[in-house]
């Protein structure tokens, strides 16, 4: 696991990639490796877990001179792949998963990440007769590569990409443009979706895709065809497999159990797995807040641990710190997400680290695979003929449309409606998707929630707030096999994660089988209140004069809503507020991110 970055057909001086490591060494602390030469560079840097010793990057091999690899993941097959290369003829000098990608580029070229099994953002460098870059992520997009075309992306420019934007921006070449529809996004969809970011010019990868890209040609990014994996047995069989497989590390393992269905059945699991190969108890670790707050999961979560037998962390985070934690959230996540979950991930992976623990196993995924949102099983249960996608949609984002539009200014409105805005694309999406799919609403619903809001507004968080704490995050809920068996239920199964609740009878406790769906996240409602130490943090950020410098919100209009919240509090009203907030926040880090990368760690 690492953070990577470096460039092609366009120059990057040492400086520049000391100072787009420095950004992104948080995620990378046991090693650095750069390599550069006239119109390109790669560097990495590099979170130790699989053969510690061995692994430095860039990888080369000898037997293929002129090819070069950078790594972010882990790939779960690389024995596997390390046999049939070994039998071709190639020879390795470690066993680091990584170090076999020369090799697999040599013999498949730009198809190599058809072979490869994990997480991964990967960069290849072959400089040789016709010299290219291939980037490739892996089908999930569990691991982010943000790239920038020099040149607006005319044919002929280079490239630039790294793992984080912060790391991205800190190349001479990459400029920090905000978004003008940027605030518009995060209210209406909570974060941007898809390959675009937040700032002008910076794409992210689509899951699934390889990018090449040769000297004097644009950027070709296509789509391989997914990996596919043949389920065997229930549920229950097919996660077992895949959770005993990431649990098979040689680095202090542990898993985050929020008290839902997800996390407890892959702790569950994990502590099988764990138990089974003598390794002691699995170690578990769940988050909560100091003082008494609504729907806490502190018992639920303690039920699972002492049903799985695990020995078990209870974090307690004092809210007088939120306000530091958010400003440093909103800098590791690059771009405003909305979902108040950030702040507590954060937390969560900054427990994890400081207890020795560099691998953790997380439940994220299931709702997206198996139907579990609300807002799904209520467009699924929306009469046949009826137009089910302007509820859903609605759903998604942080405010409802009526009350973003009350929200704006006119001249804002004015703008969405010549351009467009966030919702509508996504309601054109949707619509296109429904007409392919006619009846079959679970596929429409489960192909957007998979492929363009989970990599987005899940994944990417997981991603840099695991890593802004060296920790690596797996996700067995996310590996094919997984995905594959969730496709191949029929549509009746694949609502409400019926699948998934059979499972865990008799692997978790009742009370938790029993519990309605609850995401781990922060209790912003009942901490947006008079006397909060959060109210302080949200107001500030909310103030007339600085909503006004911006000209897109109506600040007596959200002073009016800040007051609502104050006198009755609620979900919708707290959400709304925290979104504006968090994009507030975000375009000011945002803008620091442009000084030198020292100066803004």
């Amino acid at each position: 696991m690492c953070r990577i970055f470096g460039s092609f057909a366009v120059g990057a001086t040492g400086a520049e990639l000391a100072a787009v490591s420095a950004r992104q060494r948080h995620g990378g602390p046991d090693q650095r490796g750069v390599l550069r030469g006239p119109g390109w560079s790669l560097g990495c840097d590099r979170l130790a877990v699989t053969d510690p010793v061995g692994g430095a990057q860039p990888y080369r091999l000898a037997a293929v001179p002129g090819v070069l690899a950078v790594f972010n993941g882990e790939l779960y097959n690389h024995a596997e792949l390390r046999r049939r290369l070994t039998a071709r003829g190639h020879r390795f000098t470690d066993a680091c998963d990584g170090s076999l990608l020369p090799a697999l580029y040599a013999e498949y070229g730009t198809a190599f990440a058809e072979h490869l099994d994990g997480m991964f953002a990967v960069a290849v460098l072959d400089l040789r007769a016709r010299p290219q870059l291939v980037l490739a992520v892996d089908d999930m997009g569990m691991k982010p590569l943000h790239y920038h075309l020099a040149g607006g992306g005319a044919e002929g420019g280079g490239v630039r990409f790294a793992s984080e934007i912060a790391g991205l921006l800190a190349f001479d070449g990459v400029p920090a443009v905000l978004r003008e529809d940027a605030l518009d996004t995060v209210l209406a969809t909570r974060t941007a979706l898809g390959t675009q970011t937040a700032l002008e010019g910076i794409r992210v990868l689509p899951p699934g895709a390889t990018a090449v890209l040769r000297r004097g040609e644009p950027l070709r990014v296509r789509q391989r065809t997914p990996r596919t994996a043949a389920p065997a047995g229930d549920a229950r069989d097919v996660l077992r497999h895949e959770v005993r497989r990431l649990a098979r590390t040689g680095s202090p393992l542990c898993a985050i159990t929020s008290g839902g269905l997800d996390s407890g059945l892959v702790t569950a699991l994990a502590a099988e797995e764990v138990r089974e190969a003598g390794g002691g108890p699995l170690h578990t670790f769940h988050l909560s807040y100091r003082g008494r707050w609504p729907a806490a999961e502190d018992e639920y979560a303690r039920a699972v641990a002492r049903r799985a037998r695990t020995a078990h962390h209870h974090i307690a985070v004092d809210p007088a710190e939120f306000g530091s934690l958010l400003t440093r959230t909103v800098r590791h996540l690059g771009q405003p997400n909305a979902d108040p979950i950030a702040l507590s991930t954060y937390a969560l992976f900054r427990a994890v680290r400081e207890a020795g623990f560099t691998v953790a196993l997380t439940g994220d995924g299931a709702d997206e695979l198996f139907g579990g949102y609300d807002r799904v099983r209520a467009a699924l249960a929306a009469p046949a003929g009826s137009d089910w996608i302007p509820p859903y949609v609605d759903a998604l984002g942080a405010a409802p449309r009526l009350l973003r539009d009350r929200l704006y200014t006119p001249a804002y409105r004015a703008y969405l409606a010549e351009r467009g805005s966030a919702a509508d694309r996504v309601t054109a999406e949707l619509r296109a998707h429904a007409a392919e799919d006619g009846a079959d609403r679970i596929t429409t619903l489960t192909r957007f929630e998979t492929r363009r809001r989970l990599p987005a507004y899940h994944l990417r968080r997981v991603d840099h707030l695991s890593m802004a704490w060296a920790v690596e995050a797996r996700m067995p809920f996310c590996q094919p096999s997984v995905a594959d068996y969730a496709r191949s239920l029929p549509a009746s199964a694949r609502d409400g994660k019926r699948a998934l609740y059979e499972a865990g009878r008799g692997l978790l406790p009742a009370a938790v089988l029993r519990r309605p769906k609850q995401p781990f996240t922060l209790p912003v409602a009942a901490m947006l209140t008079a006397g909060s130490p959060l109210l302080d943090t949200v107001g500030e950020l909310l103030s007339p004069a600085r909503l006004r410098r911006s000209g897109r919100l109506r600040p007596d209009r959200v002073q009016a809503l800040l007051a609502r919240q104050l006198a009755t509090p609620s979900d919708s009203d707290a959400l709304a507020l925290w979104a504006i907030a968090v994009h507030e926040l975000w375009t000011e880090v945002v803008q620091g991110m442009r000084v030198p990368a020292g100066c803004a760690a």
